[in-house]
């Protein structure tokens, strides 16, 4: 895991362990970061600089730096999933790509928000870009057929009643998520550009939303101190969430590895009886099934009046 901070700094840390890999100290107070697709690469941007800081993720070591990129705070930054560009969005309601081949600023598109852009996010392939904005709105942009450039963004109907300040697209780009400063998580779909969906829970505004692979749950964390996890494939149950408040949890038990001999945590909500081993010596080598004895001799089972082996 990656985070950026006010405190300038950079860290990059070790899940399993806690510990901290490295970290790097940048100019400004570093306000977003991202990781590219492939795991190469890092990119964050710095206030009060407007700068951007392409990074390697093996040690943090400045790659690119690109001043002057905005004249206001940039908000979020991001890689396009096929690492070929930077996109970042800013308090100057301006979007801009970076192309990481030619070194340059390769697209810069007004956006026409009304307000500040307070996040943004790709689908799978890059095709399209959507913006949240404090303007209350969501736009999307098809980057690969250009009708923004004559019509602007597609704005999704019926926005929240609160400025956004986080969405999340799908891989395949059927499916949007946004979370507002009207405490509502809400779900859209883009071909339609309609809300199918308001998640009501939050008791302040909520910061960030996330989406599982499948896209059946829902992620989202909150400035009440909470994290709530939406199953939104039954809505009849979203009512019932799962809610991990400040100082709560279920705990988290210390195993140490039996290849490496290194520690690693797993939660006490996961069955760990077969962990053996650390993420890092599972990844090795695919995991092989085997048959395990049964803990103590039993006879054998009658089937039809023979023994069975099994």
């Amino acid at each position: 895991m990656v985070t950026v901070s006010w405190d300038r700094k950079m860290v990059a840390w070790d899940l399993e362990t806690g510990r901290v890999l490295w970290e790097t100290e940048l100019d400004g107070l570093l306000t977003s970061c991202s990781c590219s697709s492939d795991g190469r690469l890092l990119v964050c941007a710095a206030e009060p600089q407007d700068t951007v800081y392409v990074c390697g993720a093996s040690g943090g070591q400045t790659l690119h730096r690109i001043s002057n990129h905005h004249s206001s705070t940039i908000t979020r930054v991001r890689f396009d999933p096929p690492d070929q560009r930077v996109a970042s969005v800013s308090a100057d309601r301006t979007i801009k790509l970076w192309d990481l081949q030619a070194k340059r600023t390769t697209m810069s598109i007004c956006s026409n928000h009304s307000n500040v852009i307070s996040s943004c996010c790709f689908n799978g392939n890059g095709h399209f870009l959507c913006t949240a904005s404090w303007d209350k709105t969501l736009k999307l942009w098809d980057l690969q057929g250009g009708q923004f450039r004559s019509n602007g963004g597609a704005a999704l109907q019926r926005s929240h009643e609160g400025s956004v300040s986080c969405c999340v697209l799908s891989a395949d780009a059927d499916l949007l998520v946004s979370g507002s400063y009207d405490r509502t998580v809400a779900l859209w779909d883009p071909s339609s550009l309609r809300r199918t969906l308001v998640l009501r829970g939050h008791s302040d505004w909520v910061t960030d939303v996330s989406l599982s692979a499948d896209r059946k749950l829902v992620v989202s964390s909150s400035k009440d101190g909470s994290v709530r996890l939406w199953d939104v494939q039954n809505v009849e149950q979203i009512p019932e969430v799962m809610q991990i408040k400040s100082g709560e949890g279920t705990g988290v038990q210390i195993l140490k590895c039996e290849e490496c001999g290194r520690p690693f945590p797993v939660s006490r909500l996961l069955t760990s009886d077969l962990l053996t081993r650390c993420v890092f010596c599972r990844l090795k080598a695919p995991p092989t099934f085997r048959l395990q004895p049964p803990p103590s001799p039993c006879p054998s089972p009658l089937i039809g009046g023979e023994r069975s082996d099994v």
